[in-house]
């Protein structure tokens, strides 16, 4: 089950300098957990579109959902002089199931009623769309999770900094596609505008598991997008057309 990717903030083609940056970009470590929760409660939660519609409030499972990527080693912030987190890019791995392997809904072991619902729509993407049949040659895929930006450091090029510090580790691991899940049409246009595009998308109005619509978020919202990088050539060469529900 891949989780919604949203972003805080603003693309940026601006990037400072690197003698005049006024941040670096770290790996994110365990003891960040409850410094990332922090930032992700003032700077995503309350403005993501399906936790916004549903109403989520104070959800301890999207928390914990929200830190299981750390285990991976893959997910940067961006920090200030001041030692304050002002942006994250939280990644995890995609690994090839095998082909007898069942796949495990995430929306099964949620008591939460409101997330749980959030769940099941991400349950219902994966059903639809396969991203290792996309890319028949990849055995392992980078799958960002959350990107998020302070508002009050916009114009620093820090989503783009993130994302570059995504495409070493990359290089360094011989993984050739990044994946995202955008829930938020301001999510997709960042990561067009980081050089991504799409694979997939739904409507929510095409989502009816009992008959009826279940997410009516705010325009213009208007449905799920998986978006995909590759960094070779042969990473494009390797994708299936482009699938539309």
């Amino acid at each position: 089950m891949e989780d919604v990717l949203n972003v805080s903030g603003k693309a940026s083609t601006t990037t400072a300098t690197k003698d005049d940056c006024p941040y670096t970009i770290e790996l994110v470590q365990p003891e960040d957990a409850d410094a990332v929760i922090a930032m992700l409660k003032t700077f995503f939660f309350k403005d993501e579109p399906l936790n916004t519609f549903l109403d989520l409030g104070e959800c301890k499972e999207l928390e914990k959902y929200s830190l299981k990527p750390l285990t991976d080693n893959c997910s940067y912030k961006a920090v200030n002089k001041s030692g304050d987190i002002i942006g994250i890019f939280l990644n995890g791995l995609m690994r090839r199931p095998s082909p007898d392997e069942v796949p495990e809904k995430a929306a099964d072991s949620c008591d939460h009623p409101k997330f749980k619902k959030i769940l099941s729509l991400m349950d219902h993407v994966e059903e639809k769309f396969n991203i290792f049949d996309h890319y028949p040659n990849e055995e392992l895929i980078l799958d960002g999770k959350i990107l998020s930006v302070d508002t009050n450091y916009r114009g620093l090029g820090i989503a783009g900094r993130l994302t570059e510090r995504a495409y070493e580790y990359m290089r360094e691991n011989g993984i050739n596609v990044y994946h995202v899940l955008c829930s938020s049409h301001y999510s997709a246009r960042v990561m067009e505008k980081l050089g991504f595009h799409e694979v997939f998308s739904m409507q929510f109005s095409e989502y009816q598991p009992d008959g009826k619509v279940v997410f009516k978020p705010a325009h213009p919202h208007v449905g799920m997008r998986i978006m995909a990088k590759e960094l070779n050539p042969d990473g494009k060469q390797s994708a299936a057309p482009i699938t539309k529900l």
